[in-house]
């Protein structure tokens, strides 16, 4: 007699009946569609894209004011790294009165409320050139000057502290002495309560130029946030006789300090040009990035491009700045100004993989016809925490005349080695011959524009015109927010729509799977 006894599972659970198997193998579909999805919705080859969110916005509280005819121009805007709803942005003012402004955020740039900035004793009621930094635990630090005389040269450089989001500033402490110009200020991203002052250090002034060459460009460090300073230390090289306009970053791997060397141009460092408007300098600048990489005691030098050719006449005081980036991993070091080799002048950058002691080589930005006869200029760069390499400049590409300024944004998501199409974030042009020294005929929007770049987005703020008049030289901070789809991605809304219904998905396939196991008898074992 035959016993034949029964198949049975190795785990002691029955073999699953079809119908079982099938609601098995639909749910590890639904589970592999689920995932699938949601990489797709990832990697789904599109262009990149941006886009403006919510219009143009003024920034100071008096940019709808005809009677407020301040003129508020060079913004440096910084978010709190402890709390990214807090931003705090800084300007000068040039007229009627020279003065400045610190404005504060604590809803990521929807709202700004303005926090007077404290004149010490003794000093004229003269603010100047002020720069915002947060520290590595949110401590919200301001540099400015203070200016004395008919002259109004610098008399102290200040630094001021605040733990409230900018609400309240501590007392002023002194951190630079006189004749201290172009003052920059930035804090360490690791290191708490340690900051760092870079100024131009002149011996001596006369009417709108030094007299002199051969002033240094220094830098000074805190480490318990400016209550005391150790000594300068020397970052331009002493035989670059006229340099200018220094501009600081900071990253793992380093401190950075890029800055202009004039040359033989003495039409602007020596003020040849008497304050009027004309010709821009016809030799050429060079563009220099040094670093420190032991806290700002020694420097090392590297000529980014020795062939920079000036766009415009400037007064050497408050000169056009080169803008400087370092992205959050050290890896890249990017640099930019205008340039007017092609003809007219263009926004170029300059990216480097060895921590900017290298010169690489520079890729042209705006996307405009080379030598159309308009100007781009004046570029400020900010590098997103993953990456994306950021750029908003002024833009006269419009008009024929040369005249009327936007203002355009555009991305890399390469490293610098090519740009996204351009985005114009202003919504209508503005006059670029009004400002300061306009009855000259050099008028002046300031020196840089304002960038802080998220995850998706980028806050962007310029000196706007659109409210004034040649007589008022009125000019207001307008902002606008980009937000900015990185190529090969969907759009944000459709990314989350997409990735919302794929992980639905996912989800039903998983409870298919369980309901289809949970389903199946359990025998004995049997022998």
């Amino acid at each position: 007699m035959t016993n034949t006894a029964r198949p049975i599972a190795a785990s002691g659970v029955e073999r699953p009946r079809s119908g079982h198997l099938l609601r098995v193998l639909l749910g590890v579909c639904l589970v592999a569609i689920g995932v699938g999805a949601v990489v797709a919705a990832d990697a789904l080859a599109t262009a990149p894209e941006a886009r403006i969110v919510g219009g143009n916005r003024p920034v100071n509280a008096g940019a709808l004011d005809l009677r407020d005819i301040n003129s508020h121009n060079s913004p440096t805007v910084v978010r709190n790294p402890v709390n990214g709803a807090q931003l705090a942005m800084a300007n000068r003012i040039d007229t009627p009165f020279f003065s400045c402004a610190l404005h504060l955020s604590h809803n990521g740039g929807s709202t700004w409320f303005q926090t007077p900035i404290p004149i010490p004793g003794g000093e004229e009621p003269k603010c100047y050139a002020p720069e915002p930094a947060f520290g590595a635990d949110g401590v919200l630090y301001l540099s400015y000057v203070t200016l004395q005389g008919q002259g109004n040269v610098p008399n102290a450089g200040w630094i001021v502290s605040s733990k409230d989001g900018g609400r309240t500033l501590s007392q002023p402490v002194r951190a630079l002495g006189r004749l201290s110009f172009q003052v920059r200020l930035v804090a360490d991203p690791q290191v708490p309560a340690r900051i760092y002052l870079a100024s131009l250090q002149a011996a001596d002034t006369a009417t709108l130029a030094f007299p002199d060459a051969g002033y240094p460009i220094n830098i000074v460090r805190s480490d318990d946030g400016g209550s005391t300073w150790g000594a300068p230390v020397r970052v331009s090289a002493p035989d670059r006789e006229r340099v200018v306009a220094p501009s600081l970053a900071i990253g793992p791997n380093g401190l950075y300090l890029s800055y202009l060397d004039l040359g033989a141009d003495r039409l602007d460092y020596h003020g040849g040009h008497d304050g009027l408007g004309g010709d821009p300098y016809d030799g050429t600048w060079s563009l220099v990035v040094a670093r420190s990489n032991d806290g700002g005691h020694r420097w090392e030098e590297s000529v980014v491009d020795r062939r920079i050719v000036p766009s415009e006449r400037f007064i050497v005081f408050i000169p056009p700045y080169p803008s400087i980036a370092v992205d959050a991993g050290g890896r890249r070091v990017y640099a930019s100004f205008n340039d007017s080799a092609k003809g007219d002048s263009d926004v170029w950058v300059w990216a480097s993989k060895d921590s900017g002691l290298t010169g690489g080589g520079r890729v042209r930005v705006n996307d405009t016809p080379v030598a159309d006869g308009t100007s781009q200029y004046r570029p400020k760069l900010a590098v997103s925490p993953e990456g994306r390499l950021d750029v908003v400049y002024y833009d006269r590409r419009k008009d024929a005349d040369n005249v009327m300024n936007e203002v355009s944004f555009q991305s890399s998501f390469d490293g610098g080695k090519s740009f996204a199409p351009s985005l114009r974030v202003s919504d209508r042009p503005f006059d670029s011959t009004i400002g300061f020294g306009s009855e000259r005929n050099m008028p002046d929007l300031g020196s840089r524009l304002g960038l802080v770049s998220s995850r998706n987005r980028a806050l962007t703020v310029w000196s706007d015109t659109r409210s004034g008049t040649v007589a008022s030289n009125k000019q207001d901070l307008v902002q606008a927010v980009v937000d900015v789809t990185p190529p090969g991605g969907l759009s944000n809304t459709t990314r989350t729509a997409v990735k919302a219904a794929a992980v639905a998905v996912g989800i039903l396939g998983v409870a298919l799977v369980l309901l289809s196991l949970l389903g199946t008898k359990k025998k004995d074992l049997a022998f």
